[in-house]
């Protein structure tokens, strides 16, 4: 039987990013751990501003891919590399986007579990995402995602 043609993601990113984010949050609301200290405007204000520009990111990001003629849905079949838009300065703008949305809500809602899980949440994004869907666009299409990958930064 013929292998799926996608790349294998180990689990859709937002829910990887939205597991993380509530657990953290749920972890914080039941065990009385101290809070950013930072003051309410300034945690509410780089909140919202930093969840405004992930989302921002995240839908340009998708938005050029569904022009494109693409599917943003990592389990679906890619038929062509999307290097335009958000993509020439960053091959992944839409996990950058979330990232910065996760960051923006748990700054704004003072969870310092959330906060703190950031880290696994990256590294699984890394190696559960991006690392299988590298090898499968390089296996698809070969020599153009390589000059791709030499030509945009990865994160930023």
């Amino acid at each position: 039987m013929a292998e799926e043609d996608h790349a294998h993601v180990i689990a859709p990113p937002p829910l990887i990013y939205l597991a993380f984010l509530l657990a953290g949050m749920g972890i914080d609301a039941l065990v009385d751990l101290p809070g950013l200290g930072l003051s309410v405007g300034l945690r509410l204000g780089l909140g919202l501003g930093l969840f405004g520009v992930g989302l921002t990111l995240v839908l340009a990001a998708a938005g050029n891919f569904r022009r494109s003629g693409e599917k943003p849905a990592p389990w679906t079949p890619t038929n062509a590399i999307v290097d335009s838009g958000p993509y020439r300065f960053t091959r992944n703008p839409m996990y950058l986007g979330m990232a910065l949305a996760y960051l923006g809500l748990a700054i704004g809602a003072d969870s310092l579990v959330a906060l703190a899980l950031l880290f696994p949440v990256l590294l699984i994004i890394q190696f559960g995402v991006i690392a299988r869907e590298e090898r499968y666009l390089e296996g698809k299409f070969g020599a153009p995602y390589r000059a791709f990958k030499a030509r945009v930064r990865r994160w930023l």
